[in-house]
C-alpha cells in the first residue's frame, strides 16, 4: 500500500466516525473528504501528494469542535475557522507522519490546510480552488436556500473572490450559474 492510500485510510477511518450523518446516512466528514479528492482530480489531475492528503483531510474531525464554541458573530466565525485550520493541519501532521512522508511534505499540508499564501502560493491557491468547487457543486444549494438574495450575492462574489482565473473560468464552464451571479466569476 502505499503512503497515499494509507493518509487517505486513515482519513477516511478518522471522517467514518463522524455522527452527523447525510439523507442517505453517510458520515458527512467522510463523504466531504471524498468530494474533495474528486474535485481535486479534476481540477489538478497532477497534484502532488501533499495537496491531494490536504484536500481530502481539510476538514478531519471538524465537527469535534463545533461552530457554537464560538461566538455566533464574525468575530467568532473567523476564531472559529482560524482553530479549525490548525486543529486540521495538527492532525493531518500525524496522519501523514505516520504514513511516512517527510517533515517537507508535511510542512506543504500544513501551510495548505492553514491557508499561508492564498493567491501567492500555488498550491494553497489550488486547496482553495478545490474546496470553492466542492461548495457549489455540493453544499450551495442547499446553503441558499431560504437567504436574502443579497447576502447570497455577497456570499457567491466572496467565493469567486477566493479562487483563481483557472478556477473561476472552469466554473463558468461546469455550473449553470444564473446572472447576477455569474458576474462575479467573471471579475
Amino acid at each position: 500500500m502505499t503512503r497515499l492510500q494509507k493518509a487517505f485510510d486513515a482519513i477516511d477511518k478518522a471522517n467514518a466516525a463522524d455522527p452527523h450523518l447525510d439523507p442517505e446516512g453517510r458520515p458527512e466528514a467522510l463523504l466531504y473528504g471524498q468530494r474533495m479528492t474528486a474535485e481535486q482530480q479534476a481540477l489538478y489531475p497532477d497534484a502532488s501528494e501533499p495537496l491531494r492528503v490536504a484536500c481530502r483531510g481539510q476538514h478531519v474531525e471538524r465537527w469535534k469542535l463545533p461552530r457554537d464554541a464560538y461566538p455566533m458573530d464574525r468575530a467568532g466565525y473567523l476564531a472559529w475557522r482560524t482553530e479549525q485550520g490548525r486543529r486540521h493541519a495538527a492532525r493531518i501532521a500525524g496522519i501523514m507522519r505516520e504514513a511516512g512522508y517527510g517533515d517537507e511534505d508535511i510542512a506543504a499540508a500544513e501551510k495548505m490546510l492553514t491557508k499561508q499564501g492564498i493567491k501567492r502560493d500555488g498550491e494553497v491557491q489550488a486547496l482553495e480552488d478545490v474546496a470553492c468547487f466542492t461548495f457549489i457543486r455540493w453544499y450551495m444549494g442547499p446553503f441558499a436556500e431560504g437567504r436574502d438574495p443579497d447576502e447570497l450575492q455577497r456570499i457567491v462574489e466572496k467565493t469567486a473572490r477566493k479562487m483563481s482565473a483557472m478556477a473561476r473560468a472552469r466554473a463558468l464552464e461546469a455550473f449553470a450559474i444564473p446572472e447576477p451571479f455569474a458576474a462575479a466569476f467573471r471579475a
